[in-house]
């Protein structure tokens, strides 16, 4: 039961309630990428084995120290897996099945979504499905867009083939009810919404001339920040989705920095670590009010002022 003092610091949205003694969540998400982002902005980088053996370093080294670290805290997590990505390297995709974790999709060649037409959107889905049950024969219900590029449409095509959670948009600090349209009665999903200040990518990564500032943060200041969004999101009774990539965070100091974070939630009273399919199955018993999001419309000759 949830001690005086432990409720949330504000009011949770209306319908919204975590499951009793519960007073917040944390999800501790892993994307799969290895080299298909790298791939899909940039195709003359698999000629360079310099780039290629720094993505490849995600399943060969960083997943097998991330199922040791998630098998010594004991907890469940959750995957999303490029189906490239499984493809290229099935026996680390099989590694995390056989350990009992989640696996997500998350797009074929890890492709971004803009400028791409409902009919590609749906191509990509459906292949990213077919490798992911050719390598370890599963089917996800969960979605998270690559590069957190999410289509107006993806929505409604994630609806059309059963999915039942997107992890990715970012208006809101709890879990809600997507709508696929503004048509009444038009099918929803959950979203377990995410933020880039969560995701490991923008501290650590640094490819010249690829990605990256070239500014590497310290893990012992990743911790910290990281550590302060746990703690404030748990006030507020909000979900804490973290964002990590085996080739990025399964390097050794920063592997030792999020087992510290781990522990941490662990410690916290009334936190619930689950995977995105267990929160995104309570969200489903909520009745809540659906949340329709529709493209703004730009006034008429605004740009030509």
């Amino acid at each position: 039961m949830t001690q005086p003092g432990d409720e949330p610091a504000s009011e949770l949205p209306p319908g919204f309630r975590w499951p009793d003694g519960i007073r917040a969540a944390a999800c501790f998400t892993f994307d799969l990428d290895a080299e298909s982002p790298i791939l899909w902005d940039h195709p003359e980088a698999a000629g360079y084995l310099d780039v290629m053996s720094h993505q490849a370093y995600g399943p060969r080294t960083g997943v097998p120290r991330l199922l040791r670290l998630l098998e010594r805290v004991g907890i469940r997590a959750t995957f999303f897996v490029p189906g490239f990505s499984a493809e290229r390297w099935p026996e680390a995709v099989r590694s995390i099945r056989d350990a009992g974790h989640e696996i997500g999709h998350h797009g074929y060649l890890h492709e971004g979504a803009r400028g791409a037409t409902e009919a590609q959107l749906e191509a990509r889905l459906l292949r990213g499905l077919e490798a992911l049950d050719a390598v370890a024969g599963v089917r996800p219900i969960g979605y998270r867009a690559p590069t957190w590029e999410m289509s107006y449409a993806m929505p409604g095509i994630l609806a059309r083939h059963d999915f039942r959670y997107d992890s990715g948009l970012m208006d809101a600090d709890h879990p809600y009810r997507l709508a696929t349209s503004a048509e009444p009665g038009a099918a929803t999903l959950v979203e377990l919404p995410a933020h880039w200040a969560l995701d490991d990518w923008e501290p650590y990564v640094y490819l010249p001339g690829l990605s990256g500032s070239g500014v590497i943060a310290r893990p012992t200041e990743v911790l910290e920040r990281w550590t302060l969004e746990l703690e404030a999101l748990t006030a507020e009774g909000g979900l804490f989705m973290l964002t990590n990539h085996p080739f990025v965070s399964g390097r050794a100091s920063r592997a030792l920095a999020l087992e510290t974070l781990i522990r941490r939630a662990q410690g916290t009273a009334g936190l619930w670590i689950a995977t995105c399919g267990e929160v995104a199955a309570h969200v489903e018993t909520l009745d809540l009010a659906p949340v329709v999001h529709e493209p703004p419309v730009v006034p008429a000759g605004w740009h030509e002022r």
